[in-house]
């Protein structure tokens, strides 16, 4: 038999196991994206069935399809437009009549149609059986029962999808809608033909929709030639119907349809039992109970923040390493120039940044399926939805708010769970004012430097306060002044708990993941390079000093005084013609070292910190009872040595301060002080505010190298004393400048998942500049009242 291409449509109410059908069905072999010109994600699969390849297409979840949201227009558009060789429509067998009401209008639609019965199982524990011969015949389609998280039925679905979608034919199904609303579907049907309109819509379906008033349907015929006349015939049936049904059309038309299901469902439900207290039931009377449910789901939520983070904190410390290693790799085998630096710092440190964030991405993921494939999420929303309404967020809202106190990118990617596209769009924009946890480096160094530790918590706490002040804030503006309308009512539906399947979680994280690296990450490396080349070039600078030379005499200097102090009283040639010494001196250096290897993480009056130095203080007395005439000559060369070290180590310091602050990025920095002159901030902070763009915490490296000290971390208490010691610097500055880093413009890994989510540069573009300008108001704030009060 012929090698045949097959297109699968999978329709079906949210809940109803469609996208594990999907999953079970494609396996490994999908792909992911977004419908064009929508924000509407699109996942199509493949699969090899018998002589068929099958092309399988997971549509939208929807209860309908009469084009009141975003999703159901996206799947009727595609059914109609795409034209699919056969659709499957996948019923939840436990709420049979709710899910029949999507089935008929997809068979309005005229297209070739297999029904998969699924959940029978589930169906049948609470005392609902069905008689899938009746509801075929019915329907008019092939009906198949399946079992979906346990692959029960999908060859015999795929066996009558494929079937169907040779016989190329669909028996007609038509619902009696009664003889005044039939009269009106004539005679607007006949209308439609007369003025030979060019629509890809049925006949009959346009005419009643037109009777519905459906929005993108009226205005594609008010395209036609004679657009008019049909609309002026359609307002005046409209209107008749009106006052015969007393109500609106598309609510009476709607009530018939529900008439027809509610019929259709008695007559195959052979047997129910009523007033069954099933298992989820008797769980949520504790999950969704008045007092239980949000200490419950709290409790949840933080150790789902907690897991996210902690877990993912080994792996994401692994790869950095790992990208290290190859970093240091690349700049000892590559030569050195322009090339290694970009490779370096711009490719390998890009990347790096990105690909840091993946553990954290999959294990958020990880949970997110869990808590959906169970059915918590849905009582989530439910629970907390009250709280987040007083402020215009939908009750889903809060769980990517609460995961953006991590990070910003994976609580941006966790509003998919948010069917409304306002609502994603005021959690996207008001997610970054969550303090994540790539500023903590930047209030730490700040706080430590300039507030006493009896009051630090306390400037910490404030921060993070502000922050979720803001958020709800904004949310309330946006609401009021870009997403205007009455909140989205909390309709959804709970659906029964279920035992997520492994294939399912997997394939959720794996789609995930390998997306955010594609898309994200392609984004972030082109932008890094950029960064990197603003802060190197110009690369020839007209030096205050003649570094090259100092450098060479601080060298001089030192062999000089080795030559003076050490070799010529052991009467030897050079360090290295005295094995004994050179061994101490080997020694002395290894101790040294493993000291400080192990006492980094220490604090400074600890017990272990005690202990530590005693056993090197012990390690350093041995050897110099062991070696009484060499010791004081391989300490003093140490001292010389680390004298020498430390004097090429500021020039070379100095020499990067003064290339920066001629740099592009350096010049910016002049350029926007008189800006940021009102914040407090001179244009050092400004080029820190500028090379954080790309991540906040680089914020901290930055500000070491404009201080003369190389890079330094959150802990250094030379980078603390530096910003102490400079008048321009106050601790009303320093609280100025943590509140613009948490408030201005999101990282460049944010920006770039919110143009992922939202399908569009302008809200990247929004967000940037509205996060940046509030930053800018606030801080004013701050600092200007704050000055005034005698700070």
């Amino acid at each position: 038999m012929e090698n045949t291409k097959v297109s699968i449509a999978l329709a079906g109410n949210p809940n109803s196991g469609k996208t594990t059908i999907f999953n079970s069905v494609t396996g490994a072999r999908q792909h992911v994206g977004n419908y064009p010109g929508v924000t509407v994600e699109k996942r199509e699969g493949y699969r090899k069935f018998k002589n068929h390849e099958l092309l399988v297409v997971d549509l939208p979840g929807t209860y309908s399809l009469t084009a009141h949201s975003l999703d159901e227009l996206v799947a009727r558009n595609f059914i109609v437009q795409d034209k699919p060789d056969v659709i499957v429509d996948i019923l939840d067998a436990g709420n049979l009549e709710r899910n029949l009401y999507l089935a008929v209008q997809l068979l309005e639609l005229e297209r070739p149609m297999v029904v998969a019965l699924n959940m029978v199982d589930v169906a049948e524990s609470i005392g609902t059986k069905i008689d899938e011969k009746v509801l075929s015949e019915k329907l008019g389609v092939p009906v198949v029962r399946t079992i979906g998280n346990r692959h029960t039925g999908l060859d015999d679905l795929l066996a009558a999808a494929v079937k169907v979608a040779g016989d190329k034919t669909q028996k007609t199904f038509v619902i009696n809608y009664g003889d005044y609303v039939e009269s009106k579907i004539t005679e607007i049907s006949n209308l439609l033909v007369e003025v030979k309109h060019e629509l890809r819509y049925p006949q009959r379906w346009l005419a009643l929709k037109l009777l519905e008033n459906d929005t993108e349907i009226v205005n594609a015929v008010k395209g036609l030639a004679e657009g008019a006349r049909v609309l002026t015939a359609v307002d005046a049936a409209r209107k008749s119907l009106q006052d015969s049904a007393g109500m609106d059309p598309e609510l009476a038309i709607a009530n018939l349809r529900y008439q027809f299901v509610g019929t259709l469902s008695q007559q195959v439900i052979t047997s129910k039992r009523e007033g069954v207290l099933t298992a989820s039931d008797k769980i949520d009377r504790v999950l969704t109970n008045r007092m239980l449910g949000l200490p419950v789901f709290l409790g949840l939520m933080w150790l789902l923040f907690n897991f996210v983070f902690a877990a993912g904190a080994y792996p994401q410390d692994w790869i950095e390493q790992g990208m290290g290693a190859l970093g240091n790799w690349a700049g000892q085998t590559m030569p050195e120039g322009d090339l290694r630096s970009l490779v370096v710092d711009g490719i390998i440190g890009g990347v790096g940044g990105v690909i840091s964030f993946l553990p954290n991405i999959i294990i958020l993921f990880l949970g997110i399926a869990v808590l959906e494939d169970t059915g918590y999420m849905a009582r989530a929303a439910f629970i907390m939805d009250r709280v987040m309404h007083a402020v215009g967020l939908h009750g889903k809202s809060f769980i990517p708010l609460l995961l953006g106190f991590g990070c910003s990118v994976p609580a941006i990617m966790g509003t998919r769970t948010l069917e409304n596209p306002r609502d994603r769009l005021v959690t996207i924009l008001v997610t970054p004012l969550m303090s994540c946890s790539a500023r903590l480096p930047v209030y730490t160094l700040l706080i430590a430097a300039f507030f006493h530790e009896s009051i630090a918590g306390t400037v910490l706490f404030s921060i993070y306060i502000l922050g979720i002040f803001l958020a709800i804030v904004m949310a309330r503006i946006f609401r009021s002044v870009l997403f205007t309308g009455e909140p989205e009512p909390f309709v959804m539906e709970l659906p029964p708990y279920r035992i997520p399947t492994i294939q399912s979680i997997l394939m959720h994280m794996w789609e995930r993941s390998v997306l955010y690296l594609k898309k994200a990450g392609t984004i972030i490396l082109a932008v890094s390079i950029l960064v990197w080349f603003m802060v190197n070039y110009p690369s020839q600078v007209d030096f205050s000093k003649d570094y090259e030379a100092l450098a060479a005499q601080a060298e001089a200097s030192f062999s000089q005084q080795v030559d003076e102090e050490i070799v010529k009283p052991l009467n030897i040639g050079a360090i290295e013609d005295n094995k004994d010494l050179e061994v101490l001196i080997a020694d002395l250096t290894a101790i040294d070292e493993e000291f400080a290897a192990e006492s980094e993480e220490l604090e400074e009056e600890s017990a272990e910190l005690a202990a530590l130095t005693a056993e090197k203080d012990a390690k350093v007395k041995e050897l110099e009872t062991t070696n009484p005439e060499l010791y004081p000559l391989a300490a003093r060369y140490l001292e010389l040595k680390g004298e020498s070290d430390e004097q090429l180590a500021a020039y070379e310091s100095e020499q990067a301060h003064e290339k920066l602050e001629h740099s592009y990025a350096g010049q910016i920095g002049k350029f926007i002080e008189p800006a940021i002159q009102p914040l407090g901030f001179d244009w050092k902070s400004g080029i820190g505010l500028v090379a954080s763009f790309a991540a906040k915490e680089v914020l901290v490296s930055t500000m070491g190298t404009i201080y003369n000290l190389g890079t330094e971390d959150e802990g250094s208490v030379a980078l603390q004393q530096a910003l102490a010691d400079d008048p321009n610097f106050t601790p009303l500055v320093a609280y100025s400048l943590m509140v613009f880093v948490l408030i201005y413009s999101p990282c460049l890994a944010a920006l770039a998942v919110i143009k992922r989510e939202s399908n569009s540069w302008k809200w990247p573009a929004f967000a940037c500049v509205y996060t940046t300008a509030l930053a800018w108001i606030m801080s004013f704030l701050v600092y200007q009242i704050g000055t005034l009060m005698g700070y």
